[in-house]
């Protein structure tokens, strides 16, 4: 399952239970109080669908982040870096007299 999918997944459990929630909070109001035992366990169930949501919507953006790092302009070179500060204290070291 892609993490698109797994969003899409986590939306619609969000959704339904959301809705759920919605016809329970109806009832309520309208004096049907047997389903108040529910509205406790719909109201947890959307707490884990929201956090479910939200967990995959970071995932998706953490992998978009790191595809987009890999794209940039290529690997950091190591070697030239070493060669450049090595150069620089040189010049620093000539500088200084040490």
């Amino acid at each position: 399952m892609s993490a698109d999918q797994a969003i899409d997944v986590a939306g619609e459990i969000f959704r339904e239970v959301a809705e759920e929630l919605h016809r329970l909070r109806i009832d309520l109001r309208s004096g049907n109080v047997e389903q108040a035992e529910k509205t406790g366990k719909a109201v947890r169930d959307l707490r884990v669908a929201t956090a479910l949501v939200l967990e995959e919507r970071n995932r998706v953006d953490k992998l978009r982040k790191d595809i987009a790092g890999r794209v940039g302009p290529g690997t950091l070179d190591l070697d030239a870096a070493r060669d450049e500060i090595g150069r620089r204290l040189a010049c620093l070291r000539r500088a200084g007299g040490g």
